[in-house]
């Protein structure tokens, strides 16, 4: 009986010693058993899998339609399948366009301007906003100003319209106040980028100081607390705690607005196109969408999309490259 119970002691402390051998989270993870709630994460994580991979991943399969002769097919996938490769004819076909050099102008024009006017916006805005001592009056003045991101651009644009056309209230207001004797034409050319520098400030203003909102929220008030003590008064405490505190998060958003100075927003521009103002509204996006959905010249656009996304993937290199060298942090 004792040679017995001796026995199983022995065994008994040989297992314990297997286990311990063991590092503590692979016997977790070999204890853990798949639940339903398991399952439901699974389907949940692969419904984003399966949106991501339709409409980015397979759609880069139609890329090869930018080397190959597929303009004037009725039918995409026989312009895919069916035509000639011709090799770099499409790109060379768009840089010698007549229309390049003011489409060229007209999209980087108004997104180096954005990124002037736009981009520090949204920062300047939620610092202001993190200074108010007054909580509802901050919870109303952003509520406002995250409304209108919620509309559509031809909602948006179409109150925007019909508040600047010659008997809107805009040009009532000009005419009241003696600044101007006539009705403006803000459909003309000339106003056309400040339109759209407007009105995509206006727009997207609430809804893009939310993220720096939150960085700002996250900053530990003893730092502020420890600045009063010290002497520092408001604007002290912004420039040497705020500011610094939120670089990395102005540097992310910095970075990929750069690699996106080709994209300008399809349906912004859209809206307030006109012919009048074609010479300065006339992108990338809406030369594109004309010359590719509605000429059928696949190929072609093909080739200057391409050329948009290599661009964009250059800028976002270089960009990340420069903060790493003047901040040290970056996107890669």
């Amino acid at each position: 009986m004792l040679n017995r119970l001796t026995l199983k002691s022995k065994e008994r402390q040989a297992y314990e010693a297997s286990l311990n051998e063991i590092p503590l989270f692979a016997r977790r993870h070999k204890q853990k058993k798949w639940t339903y709630s398991n399952t439901q994460l699974l389907l949940m994580a692969s419904l984003g899998i399966i949106f991501i991979a339709v409409f980015a991943y397979l759609p880069m399969f139609g890329l090869i339609l930018a080397f190959k002769s597929g303009d004037g097919y009725l039918n995409i996938m026989d312009a895919i399948f069916d035509s000639e490769w011709n090799g770099f004819n499409n790109f060379t076909a768009f840089f010698e366009d007549p229309d390049f050099k003011n489409v060229m102008v007209n999209t980087l024009g108004l997104n180096s301007l954005q990124l002037l006017i736009n981009f520090p916006a949204p920062i300047l805005f939620a610092i202001l906003i993190s200074e108010l001592p007054w909580k509802k009056i901050r919870k109303v003045i952003q509520t406002i100003t995250y409304f209108p991101y919620f509309l559509s651009w031809i909602t948006y644009g179409g109150i925007v319209l019909t508040l600047i056309n010659s008997d809107g209230i805009v040009n009532t207001i000009l005419m009241n106040t003696g600044i101007v004797t006539s009705p403006v034409d803000f459909g003309e050319a000339a106003w056309f980028w400040p339109t759209i520098i407007i009105t995509s400030l206006l727009k997207g203003l609430g809804w893009g100081s939310i993220i720096y909102t939150a960085a700002i929220a996250g900053i530990d008030p003893q730092l502020y607390e420890a600045a009063a003590m010290d002497g520092a008064n408001r604007f002290h405490r912004i420039f040497k705690i705020t500011i610094p505190s939120i670089a990395p998060t102005i540097v992310l958003f910095f970075i990929l607005s750069v690699s996106g100075i080709l994209n300008n927003g399809f349906d912004h521009i859209w809206t307030f196109q006109n012919q009048i103002n074609l010479a300065r509204s006339e992108v990338l996006d809406t030369f594109i969408y004309k010359y590719g959905a509605v000429n059928m010249l696949y190929s072609y656009t093909t080739a200057v999309g391409l050329f948009k996304s290599v661009v964009a993937i250059i800028l976002l290199g270089v960009g990340n490259f420069i903060t790493k060298r003047v901040t040290g942090s970056g996107v890669i």
